[in-house]
């Protein structure tokens, strides 16, 4: 059986009667991060939503959450949105893959100072290996959250299970969930 666990900043999913303290692994996973990086040098756009567009411009490839919620489309071609765009006042990015890489590789090497082992998974998600390390996890997961926040500007979702697929749907549950998981 599956059971979903949620407590501030992080959601765990466990299978059967599997211990925590065996096996515990993190998936890091940066929130809208295109989106995200964008606000770090804009702070005015906090709370406003916000879109990146692909190589010149073709379509919608990150969202902020105040985009979703305008129930903005992900891969949306931008010339057939780009008037509702204008009339909600989304603020346009086109895409600066240098800035997201920089700013992937700070989150990398924050997560990296603050768990025994990652590995990169993707420009925005890294899982960590958290085995043997204290418990409550869900306070490592928090401190993992506010750390890089904190460091980089990046907010971030945790999901910690015992396997990657587990922490993956646990980093979706935190996500999905926010309220009841704190993310």
């Amino acid at each position: 059986r599956t059971n979903c666990r949620s407590g501030a900043g992080y959601a765990t999913a466990s299978i059967g009667t599997a211990s925590m303290t065996e096996t515990a692994i993190a998936l890091i996973d940066c929130n809208s991060f295109y989106c995200s990086c964008e606000r770090v040098f804009r702070p005015d756009l906090n709370g406003k939503p916000i879109v990146v567009l692909s190589n010149n411009d073709g379509c919608i490839i990150s969202r902020s959450e105040e985009a979703k919620k305008l129930n903005i489309a992900m891969g949306a071609p931008y010339f057939q949105v780009r008037e509702q765009l204008r009339r909600q006042q989304v603020a346009t990015f086109s895409s600066n893959y240098a800035l997201y890489g920089d700013m992937s590789a700070r989150v990398m090497q924050v997560i990296e100072s603050q768990v025994p082992q990652i590995e990169v998974y993707s420009i925005d998600e890294a899982f960590a290996d958290l085995s043997g390390l204290p418990e409550p996890l869900q306070q490592t997961g928090e401190h993992l959250k506010q750390t890089v926040l904190r460091s980089t500007g990046i907010p971030v979702s945790v999901g910690i299970a015992p396997t990657k697929t587990l922490a993956k749907l646990a980093n979706y549950a935190a996500k999905r969930w926010q309220e009841r998981t704190g993310g």
